[in-house]
């Protein structure tokens, strides 16, 4: 329960150094977990940094790079996504992979996001196997609108 604390401690300061721009939290299957805390960082106009610290049995973390970030046909505020990026569960044993995602959000007029996505993890270390049912939906504060 301590080291959730102080990694949920770094991970919420290092947001707020990094300035993101939205911050939330995301329920479904996040690395064994039920629940994450869960932020975007915005690099660019079609990327961005999609980052999770999850708690339950045990702690875990990705930071995924979404290379594409576009408006989804004419909807305003549709937005689909596709990234990839390092996984790690930090339990017994100690998990480290490779995540994908695919997803879907929509950003209101006022400072909020929902959204749906899907991350298939191919883990490597401690043991070579694939999990391709990471099912979750986010909720986050949208900064500066």
């Amino acid at each position: 329960m301590k080291k959730l604390i102080v990694l949920s401690a770094i991970f919420i300061a290092s947001m707020s150094a990094a300035s993101a721009q939205e911050l939330g939290i995301r329920f479904g299957d996040v690395l064994g977990n039920d629940v994450a805390i869960d932020g975007i960082f915005s690099l660019g106009e079609f990327s961005r940094l999609h980052a999770d610290v999850s708690f339950g049995n045990d702690v875990g973390i990705e930071v995924l790079y979404d290379f594409l970030y576009r408006p989804l046909g004419d909807v305003q505020g549709l937005d689909w996504y596709v990234g990839a990026g390092p996984s790690l569960y930090l339990g017994d044993p100690v998990w480290l992979g490779v995540s994908g995602e695919v997803g879907l959000e929509y950003h209101f007029d006022f400072p909020l996001a929902l959204g749906l996505d899907w991350r298939p993890t191919f883990w490597i270390i401690d043991d070579t196997d694939f999990n391709g049912s990471s099912f979750g939906f986010n909720a986050r504060y949208v900064f500066g609108k």
